[in-house]
């Protein structure tokens, strides 16, 4: 579990908590250094009134050519080519789940991830959309921070939370977690609530020169 300091003054300083309305929200040509990135982010209170995880149909074949989202991920993101036998049923591959720094080469060790979970979704905005959009949000393969094959006990320890709460256990993957969750958020005009933001903050504070870029979901 990430443990949460107090934002130094100079961060708070320098990036102030102003939240850029969703419709401002524009692909970005030139990445943005993180902690401007997460200044963008419009901050709401969260509620998961309602919620249920069917509200997300997910692992649909979109593109009606026999792979399912996590087929497709899978294949994507193997590092070699991979086995693809009858029905698109991925077998084998190699696959570096950069949330624990672990190798596999068998896909029935993996989850898919959405980057921001299901239900975070829907605490930060999901709730009134769609149903469609909320497939769409499920199936995202448009962006390929979106979606991520990491090893099925890091995905379940992470469970539904947010950066306040859980982080990669390999810290170099931090950084990277943290650009790959603020751009999900940003493109899908999905908001923060105060203690999640300032976790982001906190984070960004030790994150160099890591960089955001994201392009608004259709």
């Amino acid at each position: 579990m990430f443990s949460k300091i107090a934002v130094t003054a100079a961060v708070l300083l320098a990036f102030p908590f102003t939240a850029a309305p969703a419709s401002s929200h524009e692909a970005r040509a030139v990445p943005l250094p993180l902690a401007e990135a997460v200044n963008l982010l419009p901050s709401a209170t969260e509620s998961r009134d309602g919620y249920q995880r069917t509200s997300f149909r997910h692992w649909v074949d979109a593109d009606r050519d026999s792979c399912n989202t996590r087929a497709e991920v899978l294949i994507a993101e193997s590092r070699v080519e991979p086995t693809v036998e009858a029905g698109c049923k991925v077998t084998a591959g190699e696959w570096f789940s950069y949330y624990d720094g672990v190798t596999l080469t068998a896909p029935g060790g993996l989850d898919i991830d959405h980057m921001v979970p299901l239900a975070e979704a829907w605490d930060s905005g999901a709730s009134v959309w769609t149903p469609q959009r909320r497939e769409a949000y499920a199936n995202d393969l448009g962006a390929e921070r979106s979606l991520v094959a990491v090893t099925a006990r890091t995905n379940r320890s992470k469970s539904d939370q947010d950066p306040a709460d859980w982080m990669p256990p390999l810290a170099d993957a931090r950084c990277t977690y943290t650009a790959d969750w603020v751009a999900t958020k940003l493109r899908w005009q999905l908001t923060v609530d105060d203690r999640e933001r300032t976790a982001l903050f906190e984070i960004a504070a030790g994150c160099g020169q890591e960089t955001v870029d994201y392009e608004t979901a259709p």
